[in-house]
């Protein structure tokens, strides 16, 4: 699970990095030749369609960013219950041995 979150992180900060570098180009959708660079045929005729698609670009890797971020509390909750779980067992088997151990005291 580890080596899954690791890569989608490693992927983020690339996505990230890329739309920082390509905001420097120029503002995106505003067509090829004009700053907005390639990107399929609606980002290169420009105009309002090549902003839409940005933005709704833009939107759809907050919202994954968004899912991505829930799925880590989530897994990081669920390894806190774990090991408070796991705490508790194992203080009960401490207890138990102490317990073995007052009965032997007894028994001398």
């Amino acid at each position: 699970m580890s080596r899954f979150l690791l890569r989608l992180n490693l992927r983020r900060c690339v996505a990230s990095q890329i739309r920082m570098a390509s905001d420097q180009l120029g503002e995106l959708g505003k067509g090829a030749g004009k700053g907005g660079g390639g990107g399929g045929s609606v980002r290169e005729a420009g105009g309002a369609f090549g902003k839409k698609q940005v933005a709704e670009e833009e939107w759809y890797f907050r919202q994954k960013e968004k899912e991505q971020m829930e799925a880590l509390r989530k897994h990081h909750a669920e390894e806190i219950e774990h090991h408070k779980k796991e705490i508790e067992r194992l203080q009960k088997e401490i207890d138990r041995h102490k317990g073995k151990i007052r009965k032997l005291k007894h028994d001398d």
